[in-house]
């Protein structure tokens, strides 16, 4: 089956951001997310999952472990297990960009307070 925005699983996370289930098994997630200008999510690791994340449009700032790291277009990031992390849009455009975790880190993301 071919996969696209338009016949994938869709939801809203955090502040207006849009993400779209290309594939999900228990081994691999692959999603497509769109994020707003302004928008943040929260500090957070995972304790199994690795992530790695593909900018389709735009320029994302990425914090990991106290770091920070601007990721653009046509570029990507990976983000090894235990990594505290967050992807934020400071631009004044929308980001698109893929993120593929292995395995799927829906279960396996634990929140940093601040």
């Amino acid at each position: 089956m071919i996969h696209s925005k338009e016949n994938s699983e869709y939801y809203i996370w955090g502040n207006l951001c849009e993400s779209w289930i290309l594939k999900n098994t228990n081994k691999i997630s692959i999603k497509q997310e769109k994020m707003p200008a302004g928008t943040s999510e929260k500090l957070h690791f995972h304790k199994v999952a690795e992530q790695f994340f593909y900018i389709l449009k735009g320029e994302a700032v990425f914090f990991i472990n106290e770091e920070r790291f601007w990721v653009k277009q046509n570029e990507s990031i990976s983000i090894a297990p235990e990594s505290k992390h967050l992807i934020s849009n400071e631009s004044a455009e929308e980001i698109e960009f893929l993120v593929i975790s292995s395995p799927p880190a829906d279960h396996d993301r634990i929140e940093v307070k601040e």
